[in-house]
């Protein structure tokens, strides 16, 4: 995600760990690298002398100079300190009105279109039993009011927008009276979006705010613009008193200087971060898991998360069992491939490993689905069950069986022994999660998983 700035930071973790002690001058070399470090990546300028300053303060202090780990100390004082720094705890939606509007601004091209049906998701996904209606009140941008009803429509959410009607103020007012007259729970407003020079828009979004009196006014930012996002997010709230930020992009090519900057420079919490296209790619935005992926660890936290929500207890207990057993199999493997696909893509949830976000290579498209399935349908049972070796006659037959090269079988069975490994930890994650009260101790975690091979 943030690929240059995960780089410098572990290579400078990498050689402190190899010093025995830390003095004032490694120190002080130590945190110049971070300080360069942050300001690369685009990290405001103010933040990133503040932070270097507390961090400087804190390494020098006893604890890190008199630890037996030196070098661990420090890069556990940095990640304690970006985890602050991006407000230490999550910050949920305030939704606790019988109607709870939810306005959402931002410049044009940050995602707020696709954003409204994200959050709309994540309401009717994580609060059962609310009602959400979805206003298109973007009247500047043609395509938005059909894109907006596509995405309502896709997940089951309806949309208000009344035809002819060229004034988003009004169009704002008309679905707040449905709103309240059909009970719907949650209201989610679509603005247009614009620049925060544009005075008449900026007075056409306080004039809504006045109207619709929302309990949160969330500024989309696209995070592959780094501070530029920072300076116009602290304008739009001189304006309109945003509630929070929702990062959007962070699964391209993101700088970090929106996520480490943002929350410090507005004072407003970070709410959830988009990270991809489809609907449900909407996340709660967790400081501790946005510290552990700038370096590196992993996102263990989210992880546990997706796996919980699309797990239930009785299928990680029959899972677990079967992985104590080693009866594990082939077929277990077809049906876990299928849920797992719900979470997401393979490449997504191995770079949630610690120390796997390099492991590429396994990603599992609908076809390279369907062509394992094929190809374990053509297995006969005892192979299913693993009673036999695979040896080379028998891929062929399978191959041959189902369609594909004895490649493609020979790639399926390094990926079942791979799977098999990192489902064999699963439990090991969730239990360390459950222990630190729903957040991993991940430095434990990527203990679990350094040094394994997987061949």
């Amino acid at each position: 995600m943030f690929g240059a700035l995960t780089d410098k930071l572990q290579n400078l973790f990498s050689s402190l760990r190899g010093k025995k002690t830390l003095n004032e001058d490694n120190i002080a070399e130590a945190v110049r690298e971070v300080r360069l470090a942050l300001l690369d990546a685009d990290v405001n300028f103010t933040v990133v002398s503040a932070f270097v300053k507390r961090v400087k303060e804190k390494a020098l202090g006893d604890e890190v100079l008199k630890s037996v780990t030196p070098g661990q100390q420090f890069t556990k004082l940095v990640h304690d300190e970006l985890i602050a720094l991006m407000g230490s705890v999550e910050a949920p939606l305030d939704l606790n009105a019988r109607l709870s509007v939810v306005m959402l601004c931002g410049l044009q091209g940050s995602g707020k279109t696709t954003t409204c049906a994200k959050l709309a998701s994540y309401i009717s996904r994580t609060m059962k039993g609310k009602k959400v209606l979805l206003a298109a009140c973007d009247l500047q941008r043609p395509a938005a009011i059909d894109q907006l009803k596509k995405l309502g429509g896709d997940i089951g959410i309806p949309v208000f927008h009344e035809a002819g009607e060229t004034s988003p103020v009004k169009m704002a007012k008309k679905a707040l009276a449905l709103a309240e007259k059909e009970g719907f729970d949650v209201l989610i407003v679509d603005t247009a979006g614009r620049l925060h020079v544009d005075e008449d828009l900026m007075q056409e979004l306080e004039e809504m705010k006045k109207l619709l009196t929302p309990r949160e006014v969330l500024f989309v930012a696209n995070a592959t613009t780094g501070q530029d996002a920072v300076k116009t997010a602290a304008e739009f709230d001189k304006r309109v008193q945003i509630t929070g930020t929702v990062l959007t992009m962070l699964d391209g090519n993101a700088r970090a200087g929106a996520a480490i900057s943002i929350r410090e420079v507005t004072n407003k919490p970070l709410k959830f971060e988009g990270v991809g296209e489809k609907v449900g790619d909407l996340q709660l935005f967790n400081p501790r898991s946005m510290a552990d992926r700038i370096l590196g660890m992993g996102d263990v936290i989210n992880l546990v998360r997706k796996a919980e929500e699309n797990y239930s207890e009785e299928e990680s207990r029959e899972l677990e069992k079967k992985l104590k057993k080693a009866s594990f199999t082939y077929e277990d493997y077809l049906k876990q491939m299928g849920m797992v696909r719900k979470m997401g893509s393979f490449k997504s949830l191995l770079r949630m490993l610690p120390g796997f976000g390099s492991l590429g290579d396994l990603d599992f498209s609908d076809t390279e689905f369907n062509k394992m399935e094929a190809i374990i349908f053509s297995m006969t049972p005892a192979e299913r069950q693993e009673r036999v070796e695979l040896e080379h006659g028998r891929r062929k037959r399978i191959a041959k069986g189902s369609g594909v090269s004895v490649d493609d079988v020979n790639r399926m069975v390094k990926g079942f022994k791979r799977v098999k490994q990192l489902f064999k930890n699963m439990p090991d994650m969730k239990a360390q999660a459950k222990k630190m009260g729903g957040m991993p101790d991940l430095n434990e975690l990527k203990k679990q998983f350094e040094g394994k091979k997987w061949h």
